[in-house]
């Protein structure tokens, strides 16, 4: 089994989902503060992905999740940030070259906003350089995402958003998730702070301690899932979660809304709009937290610390 990794698996399913989850976030904190917002992210990746050819070329994964989504994007309106973040980097409307959640953040937030990006590997950190470095809003932090991060908490303004997203390389990843927040929410307990994580199949456990550490830390986070993804049979990547602390009032009903209908058009084959899902597929099912299944459908729910 192959670590997930950014580029590799770059507009596939598990990253179309973390990505209109993050954009639709954005949307919402935009809506309420008109103050400025400080965006900072942990392993922010190359920024911007070349899907023509490299790594995520040959996996062809991006097929069955961006492929899918730009061609039944009008079922979708509220992911109109997401599509026009996309729409700007491929002004021929072929999806050649696909927006990591760097850039994504980028194209999203207002001039008076500011981005503070770290990422661990040179060759990654320099092409984001070179893609997102030349904006004044940006900054750009060769380093541990994992420590770097909460030592910029609170940020100046004490407004924005912490999106921590690693590649899983190991179990270590699962456990430094936990302990990273809970560095950070001391440092800053009204932030709002979002986890992208795997869905790995043998390693359901940990995933599930690691919501246990936020939930531990927090008290409650709200846990949105896909499942039964598709996704190269090597990385064992067999659904995927966003655990989100302090977001925006009312943010589970407008999750509630999307991931049905986001799961119908990812589990269709290229059609029509209004195409259904395969035979078998039992999209809008809410599976329990935790088990060994993880079942073929989406999950919506606060998840609290026992008093």
């Amino acid at each position: 089994m192959r670590p997930y990794r950014h580029a590799l698996h770059a507009g596939n399913q598990a990253d179309v989902f973390k990505h209109a989850v993050l954009t639709l976030l954005l949307d919402a904190l935009l809506a309420t503060r008109s103050e400025p917002l400080v965006y900072l992210e942990s392993h922010a990746g190359a920024g911007v992905y070349d899907l023509t050819h490299g790594r995520a070329f040959a996996s062809a994964e991006q097929a069955r999740g961006i492929g899918r989504l730009w061609t039944l994007s009008e079922a979708l309106p509220e992911l109109g940030s997401y599509l026009g973040a996309i729409a700007a980097l491929n002004p021929d409307g072929r999806v050649a070259r696909y927006p990591g959640s760097p850039q994504l953040a980028r194209h999203r937030l207002r001039v008076c906003d500011r981005l503070v990006l770290f990422e661990l590997q040179e060759a990654e950190a320099s092409t984001l350089q070179m893609e997102l470095g030349v904006d004044p809003r940006v900054s750009i932090h060769l380093g541990d995402g994992f420590a770097g991060v909460p030592e910029l908490l609170p940020p100046s303004p004490a407004q924005g958003l912490v999106l921590i997203d690693p590649p899983y390389v190991s179990a270590t990843d699962f456990m430094r998730v936990p302990s990273c927040l809970a560095t950070a929410h001391q440092r800053w307990p009204a932030g709002v702070y979002a986890v992208w994580y795997p869905r790995l199949a043998g390693r359901y456990s940990e995933s599930d301690r690691l919501l246990r550490g936020l939930q531990q830390t927090f008290g409650e986070l709200l846990v949105a899932e896909l499942a039964g993804l598709q996704a190269a049979a090597d990385s064992g990547l067999q659904g995927a979660g966003v655990a989100l602390m302090n977001p925006p009032s009312g943010f589970d009903r407008r999750l509630k809304g999307l991931l049905p209908r986001l799961l119908r058009v990812l589990r269709s084959a290229t059609g029509p709009p209004g195409a259904g899902p395969p035979a078998g597929v039992r999209t809008g099912e809410v599976h329990a937290a935790g088990g060994q299944d993880p079942g073929t459908g989406w999950r919506v729910e606060w998840r609290r610390r026992a008093s």
